[in-house]
């Protein structure tokens, strides 16, 4: 019975692993599309928009870095109950911790200078109305 138990918890982490893994593609794909509607971006409204859609993936971004913060805490403290495969699943959780890190750093980034631009547009359009 012990050892069905740990089979079944090895088997249900590897399913979290596993899905933890294709997670990252929609981040990717969003900030692609983020990106090629930046590039067209012209207004201080195009700007907003697109600095909004930054922020609201970053929110997203660092909520997974939270999860893969718990789960690899969990893999350190329960490492017994992945065996051989216990460093293998920390390692990979660790790597796409900083990957989720780094993205979420990027996408702030990108939201903090559209801002600005947007910021600028605007006080520039203002400026020639009042004039």
């Amino acid at each position: 019975m012990r050892k069905q138990t740990g089979k079944f918890i090895v088997v249900v982490s590897m399913l979290g692993l596993l899905a933890s893994c294709a997670q990252m593609a929609p981040f990717e794909a969003r900030n692609a599309d983020t990106r090629r509607i930046a590039e067209n971006a012209r207004t201080y409204f195009d700007h907003d928009t697109v600095a909004r859609q930054y922020e609201i993936t970053a929110k997203e971004l660092l909520a997974e870095v939270e999860r893969q913060k718990k789960l690899l805490e969990h893999y350190e403290d329960k490492s017994y109950l992945y065996g051989k495969r216990a460093q293998d699943m920390r390692s990979h959780t660790w790597a796409l911790l900083r990957k989720y890190e780094m993205a979420a750093e990027e996408t702030v980034k990108q939201a903090a200078l559209h801002q600005k631009i947007s910021s600028e547009l605007a006080r520039n359009d203002h400026a020639k109305r009042v004039n």
